[in-house]
């Protein structure tokens, strides 16, 4: 199979060609990325010489160039993760967000359409986010027949290429399966989000920010359980299917500091409490959603995938890895 990867080379597609490049020797690897900000190919060091692995520096916002890919690469299935992922930025730069985000998608879907002409064989694989259903109260989950309510530029993109990937599914019958996950921690991940901001200002003895009062909660997902899931999807999951990725781990962003904290105090040998009284309180940011849940049960039930990495071992390898 020939395989194409976008955002190969950022958190979350890093672990995911690494992946499948050494599980999948047959199959022949493509990761295309833009290389932006938070993409690192060093991530990708341990297979870069690999035969099934090719690197492609491409934008999907250049049309031609992603055409050029899947023909000269004779693409059959498409796993996308390439996206600006970042909800301050989209807040900030919105524009960016709606380039990449959602014209990215469509030059990435309107490239295929044009290449393949086996709708049983090739697979559009489209990777989201639980932030596309906005915001739940203190009760209920996210499922796969959530209503869309984006409350962010960036959830707002996310919620337009999910749109667009269904309507190539309807109208041209592109086969696809598409998935919206939870919060990702891990190693690699980019020093803008939550986990590893605050490693790096326990690091340098810096004012630990937290929005508002830190109520605002989240589902966390480890990143290899992630992948697996990925894997599993791609290769098991029901064409024209929405599944949801979830770990069954739902913090206040003020436990994700403290119980940070903690581990830091011990894996550095300082006194239990120390770091605790680093964490300042800020302005909270604009449409802040309040809590996110995701209910993987499809995906459990159907596919027999479960998240395998409790949230304290999960949260000590991350922070032995930026250590």
């Amino acid at each position: 199979m020939n395989l194409l990867i976008t955002g190969g080379a950022g958190f979350i597609g890093a672990h995911l060609v690494r992946h499948l490049v050494l599980k999948y020797p047959n199959y022949k690897i493509v990761n295309l990325d833009a290389l932006t900000y938070a993409a690192d190919l060093s991530r990708l060091d341990s297979v870069a010489n690999a035969p099934n692995y090719h690197f492609v520096h491409a934008d999907l916002t250049h049309f031609d160039a992603v055409q050029k890919i899947v023909l000269e690469h004779e693409i059959e299935a498409v796993i996308h993760l390439a996206a600006e992922s970042h909800v301050d930025r989209s807040i900030s730069g919105p524009l960016a967000f709606g380039q990449s985000n959602i014209m990215g998608t469509l030059h990435l879907l309107e490239a295929c359409r044009n290449a393949w002409r086996d709708n049983t064989k090739n697979l559009f694989y489209h990777i989201s986010t639980d932030e596309v259903y906005g915001s739940l109260g203190k009760e209920g989950v996210f499922n796969a027949n959530s209503p869309y309510d984006p409350h962010s530029p960036y959830s707002a993109s996310k919620a337009a290429a999910d749109h667009l990937v269904r309507a190539y599914g309807t109208t041209y019958g592109m086969r696809y399966v598409l998935s919206n996950c939870s919060n990702n921690y891990g190693p690699e991940q980019h020093r803008e989000k939550l986990i590893p901001l605050l490693i790096e200002q326990l690091k340098e003895g810096k004012p630990l920010p937290i929005y508002g009062d830190g109520s605002n909660i989240r589902d966390w997902l480890y990143v290899t359980d992630h992948v697996e899931a990925i894997d599993k999807i791609f290769h098991e999951g029901e064409t024209n299917t929405t599944y949801l990725i979830g770990g069954r781990c739902e913090k206040t962003n003020l436990e994700v500091a403290q119980d940070l904290c903690d581990a830091f105090d011990r894996k550095t040998g300082q006194s239990s409490g120390t770091s605790r009284k680093l964490i300042t309180f800020v302005d909270d940011r604009p449409g802040h959603d309040q809590r996110y849940a995701i209910d993987p049960s499809l995906l459990e039930d159907h596919l027999g995938w479960q998240a395998q990495t409790p949230w304290q071992e999960g949260l000590d390898k991350t922070l032995e890895a930026y250590l």
